[in-house]
């Protein structure tokens, strides 16, 4: 049997992500934000070609299976779909991860992304001109029963990176976005090209209600509140109705004190505190996070209705 797959990352630059003084570099180098990428997408060379999204990498495979399921040859299929523009950096493909069942693809794309942004460094000359690297790092596995499944398993801190499966259907998003943190690590030292891939909080995409109501609330100048890594946003049994978007990390779910699900950006949260009239669990930022303050009035009541009860059936 043999079994071809596919796996797509593309990496887009969101509005309202950078603030303050490194507001201005942001600006002359990376050239303004993007639109959000669709909810489904097959092939990235258009948006490429449009400007749309920074980079994209596409990792295509097969593998071979024998009669009794034990893998009997593979290998990547034809060049991925990539930003090829000035500043890219060569494909990196590792030595395919056979086990007795299934096969393991990893691939690394990336490159310098936009103008020269100046960085502060240790020695002489103290500052230095250059672009920061931008990549990811996506990983496809192929099984004996003719399932795949990708993985977003290192990126870079920015911009935004988001994860489409076989079928074009969005599967995750990065979940951590620091702008600061990209430029203070703007050399290939901590890139697949220079260094260990670094690990990437990786959360699952969002509701289509979700994603609609985020394109809604974002488009009204919102008020942002930050919550660092540790804190509650949420405490089980407390008397708020306010809602909450989240924009930036991910928030552990705690229900009678144990972790039973994580939400990151494009989540709306709190809403069963408008409905049901207390906290029905505690969001904890596992990572520094940022979200949107939303009054009940935000959403209609068929809205809050249909998120609480998608809620209920997640706990069960």
């Amino acid at each position: 049997m043999r079994v071809e797959s596919r796996v797509l990352s593309v990496s887009w630059v969101p509005s309202d992500v950078v603030t303050g003084a490194s507001r201005l570099p942001f600006v002359l180098a990376i050239s303004g934000a993007d639109e959000p990428p669709p909810d489904e997408l097959l092939d990235a060379a258009p948006l490429l070609e449009a400007g749309r999204i920074r980079q994209a990498n596409e990792l295509r495979a097969w593998a071979e299976f024998d009669e009794s399921g034990v893998p009997a040859a593979w290998d990547y299929a034809e060049a991925p779909a990539v930003d090829d523009s000035e500043g890219g950096f060569p494909v990196l493909r590792r030595e395919p991860e056979v086990s007795e069942r299934a096969v393991r693809f990893v691939q690394s794309v990336g490159g310098r992304l936009g103008g020269t942004v100046p960085r502060r460094v240790a020695a002489r000359p103290f500052v230095r001109l250059e672009a920061p690297v931008a990549w990811t790092t996506v990983a496809l596995t192929i099984t004996n029963d003719g399932s795949a499944h990708g993985e977003l398993v290192g990126a870079s801190p920015f911009p935004r990176h988001w994860l489409y499966d076989e079928r074009g259907k969005l599967q995750a998003k990065s979940a951590e976005i620091d702008f600061r943190r990209w430029l203070e690590g703007a050399g290939t030292g901590t890139t697949p090209w220079g260094g260990e891939d670094s690990s990437e909080f990786v959360a699952v995409a969002e509701t289509g209600l979700e994603r609609e109501i985020s394109r809604r609330v974002m488009g009204e100048s919102p008020r942002v509140r930050s919550v660092e890594a540790g804190r509650m946003l949420t405490q089980q049994g407390e008397r708020d109705d306010t809602i909450f978007l989240v924009l930036d990390g991910i928030f552990d779910v705690d229900v009678g004190g144990q972790t039973v699900a994580e939400v990151g950006p494009g989540a709306v949260v709190g809403e069963r505190g408008s409905v049901d009239g207390r906290r029905s669990a505690t969001l904890r930022a596992r990572t520094d996070c940022r979200v949107v303050v939303l009054a009940p009035s935000a959403l209609t009541e068929e809205e809050r209705d249909q998120l609480a009860a998608g809620h209920r059936r997640e706990e069960d």
